[in-house]
């Protein structure tokens, strides 16, 4: 069987910072960064894979679990192939995958998860205007509506959030989302550079 990646798993509701926290991470030599949506927006959808996505997203469906996790898998192969990213000396940092416990139970084959970082925001007016603030910024018009958020908070909650059930709760650490951002990363760090200074 193949070497499994070592990998932090990235937590926290839409708003919560994943995606600037991992990009930051990321950016420190040790760490590799890979945000589900770039691989999504990524897709080259002439390839059979690429067909399958836009069969399902053109019916308005969520493309299979396994599908998704092909995907990811893909992708991961293609940063090593291109010496982005290596698997021997750099801790893998997952944002937005796997999205829920069947993807979870899927991808055990190919990583071997040894901390969980869960962004809490307990402040959630400043997390709606957050995102709000992100649509509006980023021209995603739709994504500032309050009902859209709630509800995209409301699949996290069902679908994401139950993940952080299926490793021992040691392995999982709370830092609060909500302060600066770089407060933030070095909250996150100080529960990685463990890790990092083990390798």
């Amino acid at each position: 069987m193949a070497q499994k990646y070592r990998t932090i798993l990235l937590f926290g509701r839409p708003g919560a910072g994943k995606g600037t926290i991992g990009k930051t991470l990321g950016s420190i030599p040790g760490f590799f960064h890979l945000a589900m949506g770039d691989a999504f927006r990524n897709l080259d959808t002439t390839t059979p894979l690429g067909k399958v996505f836009r069969e399902y997203s053109s019916r308005g469906e969520l493309v299979p679990d396994d599908a998704t996790v092909q995907l990811w898998h893909v992708t991961v192969e293609a940063k090593i192939a291109a010496h982005l990213y290596r698997p021997d000396t750099d801790l893998l940092i997952l944002d937005g995958v796997p999205r829920n416990v069947e993807q979870n139970e899927i991808m055990r084959e190919y990583v071997d998860v040894q901390k969980g970082v869960h962004l809490v925001c307990t402040d959630e007016p400043a997390l709606m205007e957050r995102l709000q603030r992100r649509a509006l910024t980023e021209g995603r018009y739709d994504d500032a509506s309050e009902e859209v958020i709630r509800r995209r908070w409301d699949v996290y909650a069902r679908e994401t959030r139950p993940i952080r059930g299926c490793y021992p709760r040691e392995i999982i650490r709370e830092v609060d989302a909500m302060g600066h951002p770089a407060r933030v990363v070095h909250d996150v760090l100080e529960h990685l550079l463990p890790l990092l200074e083990s390798a």
